[in-house]
C-alpha cells in the first residue's frame, strides 16, 4: 500500500498489488458461461499482463504480434464482456479514447498524470452521502458514479521543478 498526503493534508491509500489475476477472469468467465476461445484468451492475457491501462488499438497490435488474424471487433467484444462482469476498468480520461486495466476488486477511482499517462487507482469514496442527496433532490436514480482525478504525478512534478 502506498499513502499519498495532498496538499491539503487529505490522505489516500492507494492499493497497488489489488489486481484480479488471469486464473481469475478465467473462473469468471467459465462462471458466467462464456466460451474461452483462443483470441479471447489471448485477450486476457495481454490485459492481465499489463501494469498499464491499454486502449482497444494498444491491445490489438500486442494481440496481433502472436496472432495475425484476430480482429479488432473480437478486441472489443472481448472488453465489452470483461467491463459487463466488471473484471476491467475502464477509464475515460483523454477525450472519446478509453483505455482498459484489470480491475482493482471493489469500487474504486483513478488519479491521472495529464503528462505522462500514469494511472493510480484509490479505493476511498466519499461520494455517498453526496450521491443519495442528489437523487433525493432531482427525482433521479442513480446507478453508480465515474470519479477520475487529473493532475501530475510526482515524478513528473520533479521534473518540471
Amino acid at each position: 500500500m502506498v499513502i499519498l498526503v495532498s496538499s491539503n493534508g487529505n490522505i489516500f491509500h492507494l492499493e497497488l498489488e489489488m489486481r484480479l489475476t488471469k486464473r481469475k477472469v478465467v473462473a469468471t468467465l467459465r462462471q458466467h458461461s462464456y466460451k474461452l476461445t483462443p483470441q479471447r484468451r489471448v485477450v486476457i492475457r495481454t490485459i492481465t499482463s499489463s501494469q498499464d491501462h491499454l486502449t482497444p488499438t494498444a491491445i490489438y497490435e500486442k494481440v496481433r504480434q502472436d496472432h495475425p488474424n484476430i480482429g479488432l471487433v473480437t478486441i472489443y467484444r472481448t472488453l465489452e464482456i470483461l467491463a459487463k462482469l466488471e473484471l476491467i476498468c475502464e477509464l475515460h480520461a483523454g477525450g472519446s479514447c478509453r483505455s482498459y486495466t484489470i480491475s482493482a476488486p471493489g469500487h474504486h477511482h483513478h488519479l491521472i498524470c495529464s503528462n505522462c499517462g500514469k494511472v493510480a487507482d484509490f479505493p476511498t469514496c466519499e461520494l455517498e452521502e453526496a450521491q443519495q442527496s442528489l437523487s433525493k433532490r432531482t427525482g433521479f436514480r442513480i446507478d453508480g458514479h465515474l470519479l477520475e482525478f487529473i493532475g501530475l504525478c510526482q515524478a513528473c512534478q520533479k521534473e518540471i521543478t
